[in-house]
């Protein structure tokens, strides 16, 4: 059984998992109402991927026989002034995210939760990812802010955007793929 602070965090960490997915959907809704359907779409995609997250660690949760609590969230923010402020604050999130996700690591580390420590370790992964990811896409979005087609193009080009569920070593997602 994992150590009881590891359970009590990644409980929390759901909630922030969860709470990350209403964000990326409400980044997608601005997107969508401005007629940017890669943009949208990418988020959407986001939206998903961060409540497979979720998902994945309710998994380990019963797979571990440790309590699971699924969590109230915060609402996300909605409205956003422009085209980058709402990239702006999928960054900050997934910095956020790291370091949730790092404090996660040390807490198994420090409790000898080796398992625990082993399952968080592909997240610590995906964090490199996403901070990479959005990054790329903020600098995008700056350059091309005074024409957010080029953006459109630039996801077009690149392909980016979809899940991490047929990642190899990636942790099963609680009821699968649905």
């Amino acid at each position: 059984m994992p150590a009881p602070e590891f359970v009590e965090a990644l409980n929390e960490q759901v909630a922030h998992e969860f709470a990350a997915s209403q964000q990326y959907v409400a980044v997608a809704v601005h997107y969508d109402t401005q007629t940017l359907p890669r943009l949208a779409a990418f988020f959407y995609a986001q939206a998903v991927e961060e409540r497979g997250h979720a998902m994945k660690m309710v998994q380990y949760l019963m797979d571990q026989d440790a309590e699971v609590v699924i969590p109230a969230v915060a609402g996300p923010r909605n409205g956003f002034a422009d085209l980058v402020e709402p990239i702006q604050v999928a960054l900050e999130q997934e910095k956020v995210v790291t370091g949730q996700i790092s404090n996660l690591a040390k807490i198994a580390r420090d409790t000898g939760d080796y398992q625990s420590e082993q399952f968080i370790q592909w997240f610590l992964k995906e964090q490199v990812e996403e901070v990479s990811t959005m990054g790329d896409l903020l600098t995008t979005v700056k350059r091309s802010e005074a024409n957010p087609l080029w953006v459109e193009e630039f996801l077009a080009r690149e392909g980016m955007g979809g899940g991490d569920e047929a990642e190899a070593g990636a942790p099963p997602t609680a009821g699968g793929d649905l």
